[in-house]
């Protein structure tokens, strides 16, 4: 994997080019053998209106870092991913900085995925709990 890990960060890093992941700068910054992680600016551009991070960007980062992992841990040359479900549990409030998310996997079938996403601050504190169920689609 290691020798693998720039690519497969530069693949993700230019798939978000002209897309949401654009939008909210998320940025994937490490790979492993069964996680993704990704940050994200905290700017007032993600803020809602009384300063704090937006729990929908929480959300949105969430579902990418997710469908990400997805997408490279699976055979992106067969199948389309798409998330199906998700449940976000929002702990703390962050006001500037950047949040990081770590996309593991808790299932890996055939068709569906199931990841744990914890998204946490700077400091490492825990800011949101994710999970996402992501759907494998036979491209035709």
């Amino acid at each position: 994997m290691e020798g693998y890990k720039e690519k497969i960060l530069k693949v993700c890093n230019n798939s978000s080019k002209n897309t949401l992941m654009e939008t909210l700068k998320i940025e994937y910054t490490d790979v492993g053998a069964d996680f993704l992680i990704a940050k994200m600016p905290v700017t007032p551009e993600v803020h809602q209106p009384d300063g704090v991070l937006h729990g929908g960007a929480m959300v949105a980062l969430a579902e990418s870092v997710g469908s990400m992992a997805s997408y490279i841990f699976l055979d992106a040359q067969k199948f389309a991913i798409r998330g199906i479900e998700i449940s976000a549990n929002h702990v703390k409030s962050v006001r500037d900085g950047e949040v990081f998310a770590k996309a593991t996997i808790l299932h890996k079938g055939r068709t569906t995925q199931v990841w744990d996403i914890r998204i946490t601050n700077a400091e490492g504190n825990l800011v949101s709990i994710c999970k996402l169920t992501t759907i494998a689609l036979e491209k035709k």
